[in-house]
């Protein structure tokens, strides 16, 4: 080891020193021993039901707020005139089917549309109310 080791570990490793047994014993202080770190699921209450829908409701709020977007730029291009029929109904279809394929989500985990609407504090809610 060289001396910059040892200043970095305090010189314990080199003394053999537990300067927290040392201070717990000048303090007049009961043998001193670390805390156990007991796993996060028994410190925790865990349901896995309410974690699987807070994670459904995540993910749903991040796809909900894509579909709105794209919805949107459809939309533009549309009024742009820059599309052709086809593909005009052709993203219309994929729209529709995207948005029924949402609320068959949103009602397999008992979520309704407000529940993905995240309150952003002074900024609103994430998605549009109109």
């Amino acid at each position: 080891m060289t001396g910059r080791d040892d200043a970095a570990d305090g010189g314990a490793a080199v003394t053999g020193r537990d300067e927290a047994a040392e201070l717990a014993a000048a303090l007049g202080e009961p043998q001193w021993q670390a805390p156990r770190v007991r796993p996060l699921d028994r410190r925790l209450a865990v349901d896995q039901d309410s974690v699987e829908r807070g994670l459904a409701s995540l993910v749903l709020t991040i796809i909900e707020l894509l579909r709105q977007l794209m919805e949107r730029q459809a939309l533009r291009r549309v009024d742009l005139g820059d599309l052709t029929e086809e593909q005009v109904e052709r993203i219309g279809t994929t729209l529709m089917a995207l948005e029924e394929q949402m609320t068959h989500l949103r009602e397999h985990f008992g979520l309704s549309p407000e529940d993905l609407n995240l309150d952003l504090g002074p900024l609103g809610p994430l998605l549009p109310t109109d």
